[in-house]
């Protein structure tokens, strides 16, 4: 395995992250509201689901 000293990962490190192109603040913003509405939506998909089978169950236990 090779060994780098701490100063040339440093350098390495600095000439990676200036390539990266970072998210403008609207592009975040957009990206978390999205976040937020997708994660509203899944929930009250999971939670309509879990309510069907909770009723489904409750149903066939009262069967029994």
């Amino acid at each position: 395995m090779a060994k780098i000293n701490p100063g040339k990962f440093i350098r390495e490190v600095r000439a990676e992250t200036a390539r990266v192109t970072w998210p403008t603040g609207k592009e975040t913003a957009m990206t978390a509201v999205m976040v937020v509405i997708m994660t509203t939506l899944l929930s009250l998909f999971f939670f309509g689901v879990d309510s069907f089978f909770n009723f489904v169950v409750k149903w066939i236990l009262s069967l029994a």
